[in-house]
């Protein structure tokens, strides 16, 4: 009997969410390898649905036929190993993360084919501050751990279908010893064959990125409207690349004259930390807390969303509708007392909250289901966006720009005073605000409790306490870690 052959399995770890189509793209795999008559097995771990977890495929092949081996069989296992793995793909960025995070990718094996688009967590979600995960830091990793990093940009797979992108990403990285051939037949053979044929060439053409040379420094920035050419010429690099987002955002939100707003706002935190010296910190912060702040989420915001053709075709690209193909989208909504009051003037917005609590109706609303892609249900929605030239009158207008006025003149004087570290811990404040209803109410609470009995102590206090900006910050972080706010009433009710 000749020797065994000595060749390894290569092994293929997907990482996907539900319904991502990791299922399909593992049954490619080992359907492909099939009619290439190569021994291969593949294994599934179900995650958690909804994108609290993942689903983990794993595949293993031989890359010799069935005839070369002279009856002899490999012995395939039932899941990866860390440092062992041959190609991981995953189809959504901190996926790729975890398993960088969990060993599964090496730099002496493993290729890396990855998407770059995210998906948030629940935890991200509902998080009470900005609970993303910091995809820079994930990003860095992509790119130093693997032995290679194919990366899957989302413009680039943007209307395809992912899963069958990163098949022919595979497929082009010469690591799979599968003939092309034999993936277009397992594609072929499965649902929705011509889609998936088009996206497969798609990420069968993808080559490197090759990075962009930087510019001149002799090279002007283009054109710009008008807002924009003010901040290119008044706002350090810092600020100006926060102002670049900020301007067309609240020119968005509301119109021009907020975005001109968010300039003359950011000036008096200019020209303060200039002041001071050593760069501009503390401004470029307020400036991205307050871009943020001053495009408060409210029903109106809901409702341009909702009705935006934009939406629309990323919901037609997502459920891979064809053109001319009907759809129907339905919105699940439960307005209450507070959304009402939010858009009437600031007096009769009290007093309609006032008989809300007095007859225990606050926390009550109406579940209702809108047919956006329905006439009646798109003119809802329609107007209800129309509704932005009314925003400036309402209540909830009149609260926002009050407290973003407050926070502000509280930084300006901290700043002044030259406590810069407490300055910069009362910019990051904002992270507590969020949403609207019930979350608005309780991240505002939070805000308020920290203003109030931290912030203000510290202003009334000599300048300079060097403990005044870690008092600041453990008050945030209570607030931040218990949205009951019982861990920053204990806090803040011991003495300093």
């Amino acid at each position: 009997m000749p020797p065994a052959p000595t060749t390894r399995p290569i092994s293929i770890l997907v990482s996907a969410m539900g319904g991502e189509g990791g299922g399909v793209l593992t049954e490619w795999i080992v359907s492909a390898a099939q009619r290439a008559d190569l021994p291969v097995q593949g294994t599934s771990i179900p995650g958690v649905a909804q994108r609290t977890g993942a689903t983990t495929y794993y595949i293993e092949l031989w890359p010799e036929p069935w005839p070369m081996l002279n009856g002899l069989r490999p012995v395939f296992g039932l899941g990866p190993s860390p440092g062992d793995v041959d190609v991981v793909m995953a189809t959504e960025l901190v996926e790729a993360g975890r398993c960088c995070e969990r060993g599964f990718v090496s730099p002496e094996r493993t290729t890396l084919i990855a998407a770059t688009r995210r998906v948030f967590a629940t935890s991200e979600k509902s998080a009470m501050g900005d609970g993303r995960f910091d995809a820079a830091r994930v990003m860095r990793a992509l790119r130093e751990m693997p032995r290679r990093a194919l990366l899957v940009e989302g413009a680039a797979a943007e209307g395809q279908a992912l899963n069958a992108v990163m098949l022919g990403r595979l497929a082009a990285s010469g690591d799979l010893p599968i003939p092309e051939e034999a993936l277009r037949a397992a594609i072929a053979a499965g649902v929705a064959p011509e889609a998936n044929l088009r996206a497969f060439e798609a990420g069968l053409a993808m080559t490197e990125a090759k990075p962009a040379a930087p510019p001149p420094a002799t090279a002007t920035r283009p054109a710009l409207p008008a807002l924009l050419r003010q901040a290119a010429e008044t706002l350090p690099p810092e600020v100006l690349v926060v102002a670049d987002i900020a301007l067309p955002r609240l020119t968005h939100y509301q119109n021009a004259s907020y975005a001109q707003l968010w300039l003359s706002r950011l000036r008096p935190v200019l020209e303060a930390d200039s002041a001071a010296g050593g760069g501009h910190r503390l401004s470029a912060e307020t400036a991205r807390q307050l871009t943020l702040w001053m495009a408060y989420e409210d029903v109106i915001k809901v409702a341009v969303h909702k009705a935006s053709a934009t939406r629309f075709a990323e919901i037609r690209s997502e459920v891979r509708a064809k053109p001319g193909e009907p759809l129907a989208v339905t919105e699940h909504m439960k307005p209450g007392w507070e959304e009402v009051a939010s858009l009437l003037p600031p007096r009769l917005g009290r007093r309609l909250l006032a008989w809300a609590e007095r007859t225990d109706r606050l926390g009550q609303g109406v579940s209702m289901r809108v047919e956006s892609t329905s006439i009646s249900g798109f003119l809802r929605l329609f107007l209800l966006a129309r509704l932005r030239p009314w925003r400036p009158f309402t209540m909830r207008w009149a609260e926002e720009q009050a407290d973003i006025d407050a926070w502000l003149a509280r930084i300006i004087r901290a700043a002044a005073r030259g406590d810069h570290a407490l300055a910069q811990e009362i910019a990051t404040l904002p992270r507590l605000l969020k949403g609207y209803a019930e979350t608005h109410r309780r991240g505002l609470r939070g805000f308020r409790a920290v203003m109030q009995g931290a912030v203000d102590p510290a202003l009334a206090g000599p300048p300079g306490d060097a403990l005044a900006p870690g008092r600041v910050a453990r008050a945030r972080e209570a607030a931040l870690a218990d949205p009951d706010h019982a861990l920053l009433r204990d806090l803040l009710g011991k003495p300093a």
